[in-house]
């Protein structure tokens, strides 16, 4: 039997390759650029907090430490001027960065919520906005895009944050339906539970969970061979997946009792 080719091509070789990771100061994203700057990758690492990339950036000489707000525009421009002069473009952007804050329906604060939306949602946006045209241009190039298993469905807790991951799974969809037939690749990240400070504001069980380091193995693994989708821990979200199918009747009673014993 025949196998099917993979939907993105491999990056199996990040040596060399030039890498700009939004959200590198912690968790997810600190563990990818330690990991691609290992395998000798030019790595960019973008965050607000400058002291935070400094110290994922140690003393490589292959690390570029470029502070930003993710939410402001002016901010995306100068940098990727900066990666443009430095290393004439760009083969890989990350979009990691996130916001979180476990609550329920009637603990949301509208200005909380227009926050997490704009670091999670719109700042990936104003990254398409200003890495895409020289992509285009050259027909090469690939986007990968951190959303959530909590994307999947609604879940309690996640009444801000699951909405915006849910938005990242539909555009990484539309992404990869425009981009791939132009040379481009998009790949789409749904992590379950990972150890990093967001996950720690969570007062629940948090089944299966993983390192920052074992996520971004996972994901630098799927890179390499050319998934579109890389999710994980699959013991974790492939029944998540299977009980997102479920009739809502069924699901949403499944919900009540979990919430009753948390």
């Amino acid at each position: 039997m025949i196998g099917l080719s993979p939907l993105n091509p491999r990056l199996d070789a990040l040596s060399g390759k030039r890498v700009w990771i939004i959200g590198a100061s912690s968790g997810i994203g600190a563990a990818l650029a330690r990991q691609m700057l290992a395998a000798g990758a030019l790595v960019a690492l973008s965050a607000r907090r400058a002291d935070g990339l400094t110290r994922v950036a140690g003393h490589s000489k292959t690390a570029l430490v470029l502070p930003m707000d993710v939410t402001n525009a002016p901010a995306w421009t100068l940098n990727h001027r900066v990666i443009e002069k430095l290393w004439g473009g760009l083969d890989l952007v990350i979009f990691c960065a996130a916001d979180y804050q476990p609550q329920r329906a009637w603990q949301v604060v509208a200005e909380r919520a227009r926050h997490t939306i704009e670091v999670n949602l719109a700042s990936v946006y104003l990254g398409l906005e200003t890495i895409l045209p020289p992509m285009l241009r050259e027909g090469k190039g690939h986007l990968a895009i951190v959303a959530s298993v909590a994307g999947y469905m609604g879940l309690p807790n996640a009444t801000v944050y699951g909405p915006t991951k849910a938005a990242l799974i539909n555009l990484a969809e539309i992404l990869y339906c425009d981009l791939h037939p132009r040379g481009l690749g998009v790949t789409l990240i749904n992590p379950g539970f990972v150890k990093t400070p967001l996950t720690a504001r969570n007062q629940f069980s948090m089944p299966a969970m993983v390192t920052a380091d074992e996520a971004a193995t996972a994901i630098t693994h799927g890179l390499a061979q050319g998934q579109f989708e890389i999710s994980f821990p699959r013991r974790f979200t492939l029944p998540l997946r299977w009980f997102s199918h479920l009739p809502r009747r069924w699901r949403f009673a499944a919900l009540d009792r979990m919430m009753e014993r948390s």
